[in-house]
């Protein structure tokens, strides 16, 4: 066994004939449906992330993953082997109840999510039953013919069976920056990977060319799957579940703190160890937002909807947040700020007037090249009408990202000719001749310059041009990129493709949201200063690739937030741009649909695509809208900012009623003779109080919440926390002098009393902590409404109803409710005021750190 599988891994070794027949599959027809389905069936599905099909369970059991609710479990059974069985059940049905909430709400989001994913496939083409069909790479298997071209990931490893030009990033493998070139050959056995020139490996993508690939591994099975298997699923850690992280470490020395204190002091007061010990941990648990996973969690999902609704599907959930909070918008002008639809504009020879020969040449060129073909080919092909007859095409040289230019080799009319184009640096800069009016001459300084004026005029007017040569070949021999030389320059080939509509006012929008928008183009700086004004930018910041390669990173550091817009950018300097920005302190968004843009599409905070880029750019976004344009992203944009501002919602108001409630309890049980609140009492008042705020999701979001990008702030939230739950203990304090003081409660009415206070008080200050407005300026949401006013009803019923024995409560008297609404009506107050002086220090102190 372990022989045959050294065998089959040496694949590179393997000529053609014998690697078909040991994978069982023909060149011809490839796999036939049935073998195909029963392969996969064999090998499994063809990804490097776990199958989900114990995922229910696994999410279920995770719901008590918490140390402190095991600890709890463990307490309560602990209990109930000395007796005490009817509280241990009423702890476990709380605790099982709570996981059950969560279970069925982090349930829905996971399958909501997994539904709008479906939506963004990465698909490639195999040849079945003789058929190319275009299937899901999950579903290529081992024998699968895959035909390959520019922008696809290589979806399994392969052997090359055919190749063309063939130009493939192996970065993930090699840390070979540049393309590597593949070619048909039988290696040697002990080839090492990075020389394993005929082979294709799963996650690597093709730059240009096209080839056809023998599928030998799939899955798990593959390099990609050996080096690491989340390798190609792992991402940066984002700035919210970085923000989450932080939260859970404060949360975390808290609640140690909390534990140990009051578990000490309450068996130095001589109260019985194992209920101060339940206490200690119900107070834990208490202070811990249980929930927060699956707020998180539904948060996200809703958001994720509602995005959806709007054409934006969000592949990474936690990017969401990144989505609200971005500052920086990076965007290629083609088919976002512009209409994408590229259009021939004229083609003009060297003296500057139309050519129907240059059209001709040109329409050859862009029509019978076989590689990827981009918009501009389109433009071309669509300009002039396809003849009966086609010349026969003898050889192709494909456009990649090094050269900068495409020459086809064709047989015309009995003549062997050359032809190229591309950008006019890349084709000036091989041609030794020009083409007059008059004759063939050769190329001066004087007629280099006069093109390049020309070329100047051009772009001033905002049109991209390219640069067309040609030469004639000798019958018989085919074209190599050493014979891309002492070309004639013919003339120029010009495009314009039009502004979007209404794209002025979607970046003013964008503006308002506080977003800066910035272009990243390969067009010449003079194109750009035209659009720059199109656009509305009347004195345009404007840095070149070249300039960029001249500065420091430090240089850049600084000038890069001040530019408007960045052209004549090499592919590789997106990365650089993303990456300068995001350490100047930005969070960055970058949108992008082509092979070159995904080292940036990766670097962003917030990587955007469309649904009809690339395969490589759509594998490294976060996002992928549906359709093209700014103004998508503009609503995409704003429920980021309504999700994040929900998200937020229940963090202030958890912790800092859970932090008012739970000092409360602390400093009550120093000076009363028994447990304020027995440890089921604080298990169900948490689950009370945590249940409304499932419907946060839905609640409404203030237009003062989402007119700026949105950021985590550690301290922020910990003075938030600190005033209001101190706010909140004060009229905890409050209502047990009322209590001792007026009613002279025992241990079950004070604990009664408090508990209904205590949630009742915890519901309606919602209302307020919500919202940074005054609370009858900004109701909340309709199911948030609904939860609060069902949970106000449970806690005026329980005293009542046979569950006030099983919580150990007793009946209240009427005039203690009275006695209730007046300290809550004095908290809901004093919580206003309070309020407004917490944000208007705090925008005081905002002025002053952005003036300092």
């Amino acid at each position: 066994m372990k022989k045959e599988m050294a065998v089959r891994e040496a694949f590179w070794h393997w000529d053609t004939p014998l690697a078909l027949n040991k994978l069982g599959s023909s060149a011809a027809t490839g796999l036939s449906n049935k073998e195909a389905a029963s392969r996969l069936k064999k090998y499994g599905v063809n990804t490097l992330k776990a199958t989900n099909t114990t995922s229910v369970l696994v999410l279920f059991l995770s719901q008590f993953k918490s140390p402190i609710t095991l600890l709890l479990i463990g307490a309560a059974l602990l209990s109930a082997s000395l007796g005490d069985v009817a509280d241990t059940v009423i702890i476990l049905a709380i605790i099982l109840l709570s996981s059950l909430l969560g279970f069925f709400q982090e349930k829905g989001a996971t399958n909501a999510v997994s539904h709008l994913l479906k939506l963004v496939q990465l698909n490639c083409d195999v040849l079945r039953s003789g058929k190319l069909n275009k299937i899901s790479a999950k579903e290529v298997v081992p024998g699968d013919i895959v035909q390959l071209s520019a922008g696809d990931i290589i979806p399994g490893d392969s052997l090359l069976l055919s190749s063309e030009a063939l130009f493939v990033d192996e970065a993930a493998f090699t840390g070979e920056t540049f393309p590597v070139e593949k070619r048909c050959c039988v290696l040697p056995i002990h080839t090492t990977l990075a020389k394993r020139s005929n082979s294709l490996f799963m996650g690597a993508h093709v730059i240009s060319g096209k080839a056809a690939a023998l599928v030998i591994n799939t899955g798990m099975a593959t390099e990609f799957g050996k080096i690491s298997a989340d390798l190609q699923n792992r991402a940066p850690e984002t700035d919210f579940e970085r923000g989450i992280r932080k939260f859970g470490y404060l949360l975390m020395e808290l609640t140690l703190i909390l534990v140990i204190v009051i578990f000490g002091l309450n068996v130095w007061l001589h109260k019985p160890v194992l209920d101060s010990f339940m206490f200690s941990l119900a107070l834990a648990v208490g202070l811990t937002p249980q929930l927060l996973p699956a707020i998180i969690s539904v948060n996200l999902a809703a958001g994720a909807r509602k995005m959806a609704q709007k054409r934006v599907i969000v592949k990474r959930l936690s990017s969401i947040e990144n989505f609200g909070s971005m500052d920086i918008l990076c965007s290629d002008k083609t088919g976002t700020i512009t209409a994408g639809k590229v259009t021939l504009k004229e083609t003009i020879n060297c003296s500057g007037k139309h050519s129907a020969k240059v059209l001709h040449y040109a329409w050859l060129n862009a029509f019978l090249q076989q590689g990827y073909r981009n918009p501009i080919d389109e433009a071309i092909s669509s300009a002039c009408k396809k003849p009966e007859s086609l010349p026969k095409v003898q050889a192709e040289l494909p456009y990649d990202f090094i050269r900068k230019r495409l020459t086809i080799q064709v047989l015309q009319e009995g003549q062997c000719l050359a032809i190229t184009k591309g950008s006019l640096n890349a084709v000036l800069s091989i041609c030794t001749h020009v083409e007059t009016d008059e004759a063939i001459v050769n190329i001066t300084t004087e007629s280099r310059a006069s093109l390049l004026k020309q070329y100047q005029k051009l772009s001033e007017a905002g049109s991209r041009t390219l640069g067309l040569a040609y030469k004639p070949m000798p019958d018989g021999n085919l074209i190599t990129r050493d014979d891309e030389r002492n070309m004639i320059f013919m003339g120029f080939i010009t495009f314009f493709d039009p502004l979007k509509p209404g794209i002025a006012t979607t970046i003013s929008q964008l503006s308002q949201l506080g977003v800066m928008l910035k272009v990243i183009t390969g067009d010449n700086a003079l194109i750009a200063k035209s659009l720059a004004k199109q656009i509305g930018l009347s004195n345009p910041k404007i840095l070149t690739g070249e300039q960029m390669q001249q500065m420091s990173n430090a240089a850049l550091l600084h000038a890069a937030p001040l530019t408007d817009i960045f052209a004549e950018v090499e592919p590789n300097q997106k990365e650089r741009i993303i990456r300068l920005l995001k350490k100047a302190g930005h969070v960055v968004g970058f949108i992008g649909d082509g092979i070159n843009d995904a080292p940036a599409l990766h670097a962003a905070d917030v990587g955007i695509s469309v649904n009809t880029a690339v395969d490589v750019a759509k594998e490294a976004a976060d996002i992928v809208l549906l359709e093209q344009g700014l103004h998508v992203l503009v609503d995409g944009i704003l429920e980021g900012c309504k999700t994040f501002a929900n998200t937020m919602k229940y963090i202030f108001m958890a912790t800092s009623a859970n932090f008012g409630n739970m000092f409360s309890m602390a400093g009550a049980s120093l000076f009363l003779p028994f447990l304020p609140l027995l440890p089921k009492q604080v298990l169900l008042t948490n689950l009370l109080t945590d249940f409304p705020e499932m419907a946060i999701a839905t609640d409404k979001v203030d237009d003062v919440q989402i007119q700026s990008p949105q950021r985590w702030d550690m301290g922020f939230i910990r003075r938030f926390m600190i005033t209001f739950g101190l706010l909140s203990s004060i009229f905890d304090y409050l209502t047990f002098g009322i209590l001792l003081l007026i009613f002279h409660a025992n241990e079950q009415f004070f604990q009664t009393g408090w508990f209904t206070e205590s949630v009742i008080s915890a519901m309606l200050i919602v209302l307020v902590v919500r919202t940074p407005l005054a609370f009858f300026k900004s109701l909340p949401g309709k199911y948030l409404s609904m939860a609060t006013l069902f949970i106000l009803a449970i806690v005026l019923v329980i005293p009542v109803t046979p569950l006030m024995l099983w919580f150990d409560f007793t009946r209240l008297p009427f005039v203690f409710y009275v006695w209730t609404m007046a300290i809550i009506c004095g908290y809901i107050i004093s919580a206003e005021l309070i309020k407004k002086w917490f944000y208007r220090n705090l925008l005081h102190r905002l002025i002053k750190t952005k003036h300092a």
